[in-house]
C-alpha cells in the first residue's frame, strides 16, 4: 500500500513557511521551488491548509503564514486537511457470500483494520509541527558543523 504524497507536501510547505518567515515571501511559486512540484499543486494544498485553519494566505505576493502556533498543529491536523479518503483501508465490497471465506472475511478483518487505522491516527495526533521544526533545526545545525 502506498499513501499519496499530499501529507509530505503539506508538511514540507508548513516547514518552509516557518523556516523562511521574515526572510522570504512564501508564495506558491517560492514554495513550489522548495518542494520541487508545480505551483498549482502548492496552491491547491495551500487552499486545503487554509480551509482547515492551519495557515493564512495573503492574496497576490503576500505569502503564507501559520494561523496557529506550531505546537498546536499535529500531523493528524495536516493529514485530515489534505487527504480526501476517510478510510485508510479500502475493502472490496462484494465478497462471494457463497464462499466460506467470502461470507466471513469482513467479520474477521474489518475491526482489525479499523483498529490499525485508529492507532495510526492516535500516533499522528501526538506529533506536532513544533516537533518537526525542532528536528529540522537539529539537522540544520549538524549541516553547519
Amino acid at each position: 500500500m502506498q499513501f499519496s504524497s499530499r501529507l509530505s507536501i503539506a508538511v514540507h510547505i508548513l516547514l518552509a513557511i516557518v523556516a523562511f518567515e521574515g526572510k522570504e515571501k512564501t508564495t506558491s511559486v517560492f514554495l513550489a521551488r522548495s518542494v520541487n512540484v508545480n505551483p498549482v499543486i502548492i496552491r491547491n494544498t495551500l487552499g486545503q491548509l487554509k480551509a482547515a485553519g492551519l495557515i493564512t494566505v495573503k492574496a497576490g505576493e503576500g505569502g503564507s503564514s501559520l494561523a496557529k502556533a506550531a505546537k498546536d498543529i499535529t500531523l493528524l491536523d495536516v493529514f485530515d486537511a489534505v487527504e480526501k479518503e476517510e478510510e485508510l483501508f479500502h475493502f472490496h465490497e462484494n465478497p462471494n457470500p457463497e464462499c466460506p471465506v467470502g461470507k466471513n472475511v469482513h467479520a474477521v478483518l474489518d475491526q482489525r483494520l479499523f483498529s490499525i487505522q485508529e492507532a495510526m491516527r492516535e500516533r499522528m495526533k501526538s506529533i506536532t509541527l513544533q516537533d518537526l521544526i525542532h528536528d529540522m533545526n537539529l539537522l540544520s545545525q549538524a549541516d553547519t558543523e
